[in-house]
């Protein structure tokens, strides 16, 4: 093999806590390369607060969960992916506590402090102060790097997958990708008997969001131009409150200060969660970020505020030492002030249709995490369950791949990349004007409250960029920047033509030309028209 060209057993194209967890699962058995995106630590684990929720204490259960679960999903969850999650959660925080994890643990005590969020009837949010996410993702990069037989790539991204024809099943199957090197700029061959994609959600698509830039659902259109199908791509998650700053950039206020007693207030400093909801700041995710932003369109007002000040100053500083810093950068001392914010784009509920084991409709090909459709979080996902998502898929897919790969042949030399008909660009403010755009219109038209004209426009705009930016993808060579905007395009028509089709409001798809909720709950699915055809079915 070349040095462009490289193969393992397995290639796991994402670096965050579904495709660490996997890779850490088949360390024993299998050569695993795992692509990140760019450093390591770059993605939407490492930013995560609040925690992962999970049947930890006697006073909860697995039926308590999973009812809250199909509460918050709105009669879209798929009950037997809710249970078969939540009946593998204690097992899976007992594995990330094997790993090293440090969870926090309330005083004078050896049992793990669990905190409440939005949609949960019992305290099962276990955590690491604020900031979860990087415990858990720290953790699983040192446990990688101190691995002989993992191969990290740093700075590497996937362009588009790799198929051939399967003499044994007649059928086509993945056999790696085209991935760009960010740092010797140029494109080169992966190719492995199992391929996975574990390369996040697509929340930049939208002008705002709690997200770091590389959310830019590459894994989803990747999928969907090599022939799967995707789910429930109208339900994005808009988080209800982001620290509104001019200069914050996208930093997520976490739920949990809501679950330990903050306050949402108007400028005045009047409460209005009660005139929503009955539980209040407790209300799911999508019943909030829409009072917030009702009440902003209501006012004029550029943001609202979370008020945690009449909460002891140590309690605070205790529990929420990562957003009390932040906010002390911006001049805002959390003890004694309230902290402004707005709703940002959050979580793709939706994604590459997969089944218990994060198969997908192309032969060898998996998805896990926030890339995947697993039936799990319906028509909203509830606070907590994405990370517990991730850990869970993680494992049981790795099992099918430990069980399967040895029967899997090795995959026929792929072509190497052929760019001897495009040049170099000198017109990127063509890709900055373009992604501009296209997130500016998804937010407005594609947002937190969509009408039916809204969406059509979003159609128009997204057929004329698209068209825009194949011209520029045919003709100049790719780069980093390129490659999220095709992505990210391709992206944007699946959420806008899912919310086209939905014709209801549901969940996190609020229609103000459809306010009602259908009696009948059903998916959206979007097939593309080289379908792979994978024995693959979507549950009830």
């Amino acid at each position: 093999m070349s040095k462009s060209h490289h193969l393992y057993d397995v290639l796991i194209i994402g670096s965050g806590a579904a495709g660490l967890t996997l890779a850490l699962n088949l360390a024993q058995s299998a050569r695993v390369a795992v692509l990140s995106k760019g450093p390591v630590n770059e993605g939407s684990t490492w930013y995560a607060q609040g925690g992962i929720a999970a049947v930890l204490d006697d006073k909860d259960s697995v039926e308590n969960h999973v009812a809250d679960t199909l509460a918050a999903g709105a009669g879209l969850c798929h009950e037997d992916s809710v249970r078969f999650t939540v009946e593998r959660s204690k097992a899976a925080i007992q594995w990330l506590i094997d790993q090293g994890v440090s969870f926090t643990r309330l005083h004078d005590s050896d049992e793990y402090h669990l905190t409440q969020e939005g949609g949960h009837s019992h305290r099962r949010i276990i955590h690491s102060a604020d900031a979860t996410g990087k415990a858990v993702h720290s953790t699983l990069i040192e446990q990688v790097q101190a691995c002989d037989s993992l191969s990290l790539f740093e700075n590497h991204i996937a362009v588009d997958l790799i198929t051939e024809p399967d003499t044994h099943s007649g059928r086509v199957r993945c056999t790696g990708a085209y991935v760009y090197n960010r740092q010797r700029e140029r494109v080169e061959v992966f190719q492995a008997r199992a391929v996975i994609l574990a390369t996040g959600g697509a929340s930049k698509v939208y002008l705002y969001s709690s997200n770091p830039d590389s959310a830019s659902g590459d894994g989803i259109a990747m999928a969907w131009r090599a022939g799967c199908r995707v789910a429930n791509m109208e339900f994005n998650q808009f988080h209800p409150t982001c620290l509104y700053h001019p200069t914050a950039g996208s930093f997520l206020v976490t739920e949990a200060l809501r679950g330990e007693g903050a306050h949402l207030k108007l400028p005045s400093g009047e409460r209005f969660m009660h005139r929503f909801d009955s539980r209040e700041e407790l209300a799911p995710r999508d019943i909030v970020a829409r009072a917030i932003d009702h009440e902003m369109k209501r006012l004029g007002s550029d943001c609202l505020y979370l008020d945690i000040s009449h909460k002891p100053a140590e309690f605070i500083a205790e529990h929420f030492p990562t957003v009390k810093a932040r906010c002390e950068e911006f001049g805002i001392d959390i003890t004694q002030q309230p902290i402004p914010v707005v709703p940002a784009a959050h979580y793709t509920c939706g994604g590459v249709v997969v089944n218990e084991n994060g198969r997908t409709d192309l032969d060898q090909l998996y998805a896990i995490g926030e890339t995947s459709f697993t039936g799990l979080h319906g028509a909203n996902r509830m606070a907590s369950n994405s990370l517990l998502e991730c850990i869970v898929y993680a494992q049981s897919a790795a099992e099918h791949i430990h069980a399967t790969l040895d029967a899997i042949p090795a995959p026929k030399p792929a072509p190497a990349w052929d760019s001897s008909r495009v040049t170099d660009s000198d017109e990127d403010v063509v890709i900055s004007h373009n992604w501009d755009e296209l997130r500016r219109f998804m937010w407005d038209y594609v947002g937190i409250v969509r009408t039916r004209k809204r969406l059509e426009r979003a159609t128009h705009r997204i057929k004329l960029l698209q068209k825009e930016i194949q011209e520029y993808y045919s003709n100049y060579k790719v780069g980093n920047d390129l490659i999220e905007l095709r992505n990210l395009a391709m992206v944007a028509e699946l959420i806008i033509r899912s919310a086209m089709q939905r014709r209801e409001s549901r969940g996190l798809h609020y229609s103000l030309d459809y306010q009602s909720t259908s009696d009948i709950a059903r998916d959206t699915i979007l097939v593309p028209f080289n379908f792979a055809g994978q024995d693959i079915f979507v549950r009830r």
